[in-house]
């Protein structure tokens, strides 16, 4: 039964790490391709770490497995956030069909961003 568990786990990472690299591919602009790529990859590497946890069954190793699982699980949210601000920051374009831009009355795009000075950061 742990074998076959552990198969499934590996089947299912193996399928959502290829759908993420299909997504990388295929996707028009790089906001998209950064949502494929994290959603798809986080969920496919914490699919591999489980059945390498399931299929080894030491303590050390479930241990790391479920360390690395929510490592990954809140590091990549965080990564991609700042990848994409920092893309839509430098005026990286949207894709000619997207039809809603969230961060359009709160950023100037096409520039560099020119942060607010705080309380602290006054001359």
């Amino acid at each position: 039964m742990k074998e076959v568990l552990t198969a499934v786990l590996l089947v299912g990472g193996a399928l959502l790490m290829l759908l993420a690299g299909l997504g990388l591919f295929r996707m028009p602009d790089l906001f998209l391709r950064l949502q494929a790529a994290a959603k798809a990859s986080s969920l496919g590497l914490g699919l591999l770490l489980g059945a390498a946890a399931v299929g080894l069954g030491d303590v050390s190793v479930v241990a790391r497995a479920v360390l690395g699982i929510a490592f990954v699980f809140v590091m990549t949210p965080v990564a991609t956030l700042l990848i994409a601000q920092a893309a839509f920051r430098a005026g990286i374009p949207l894709w000619g069909r997207t039809h809603h831009n969230d961060l359009e009355g709160h950023h100037a795009a096409g520039g560099p961003y020119e942060p607010r000075l705080g309380p602290d950061n006054e001359d």
